[in-house]
């Protein structure tokens, strides 16, 4: 790796995007479980199933 890439690599602009350890885990997997609950609430409603 010569130094010019070395730099740039260092340089890279983020894009917004999840970085490990980031955020409540909790809150992720609550919001994830709210989301399945919510669609089979409708699936069922709707007579899908």
């Amino acid at each position: 790796m010569t130094a010019t890439t070395y730099t740039r690599f260092l340089s890279r602009a983020r894009t917004g995007g999840p970085r490990d350890g980031d955020g409540p885990k909790i809150l992720e997997h609550v919001l994830g479980w709210t989301l399945v609950v919510v669609l089979a609430v409708f699936v069922t409603r709707a007579g899908l199933m």
